[in-house]
């Protein structure tokens, strides 16, 4: 048997590492809470530019003419 000494040592040190986990937790479940806004964020974001990237397949010369007004061609 151990040592009452060690004993409440131990006791005392796992309740500290029981705090610290439940303290974790906590911020875990404050993170995945938080998480769905960025992935929804993400994902309106990304169909806009797929939208955008299939108008501009549909009109490539429209698509040309925007790079060369970038370029700063007289062209534009």
């Amino acid at each position: 048997m151990l040592e009452p000494e060690l004993q409440q040592r131990i006791t005392t040190r796992r309740a500290e590492l029981d705090d610290e986990l439940e303290e974790q937790r906590a911020d875990v479940r404050a993170a995945q809470d938080e998480l769905p806004f960025p992935e929804r964020d993400l994902e309106r974001v990304s169909e806009q530019i797929a939208d955008e990237r299939a108008s501009a397949t549909a009109v490539p010369g429209k698509l040309v003419r925007h790079a060369a007004a970038w370029r700063g061609s007289p062209q534009a």
